[in-house]
């Protein structure tokens, strides 16, 4: 592991010294734990793994069809619509008309 020498004001440097106390890590692990924080926020990569899993994400290929609520606002938005585009409304499911059943003496022969 490659080192490097950082200069950092004293200020800091006991802030340093109290957060490593309090949360029983050494500088180095404080030190790995904010680059990886840093390279996360930026969205770079640590490791070949995790590069090709966001090299794959950033493909258009990967991307689903554009859904159809989608494009609607899509559309309400390029025609200069600030209001969200409306929704269909589903239509109730019909139900088949209940049998009624004659009762045993009202039959006839």
């Amino acid at each position: 592991m490659p080192g490097k020498r950082v200069q950092i004001d004293d200020e800091t440097w006991q802030a340093l010294v109290l957060l490593g106390r309090d949360s029983m890590k050494d500088f180095q692990e404080l030190a790995d734990e904010a680059f990886a924080d840093l390279l996360k926020k930026h969205h770079r990569p640590v490791g070949l793994r995790n590069e090709l899993r966001q090299s794959l994400r950033r493909a258009a290929a990967n991307d689903g069809a554009p859904r159809r609520d989608d494009a609607r606002r899509d559309a309400a938005a390029s025609a200069g619509s600030t209001a969200p585009p409306a929704t269909p409304k589903r239509r109730a499911a019909k139900r088949p008309p209940a049998r009624r059943l004659r009762p045993a003496a009202a039959h006839r022969n």
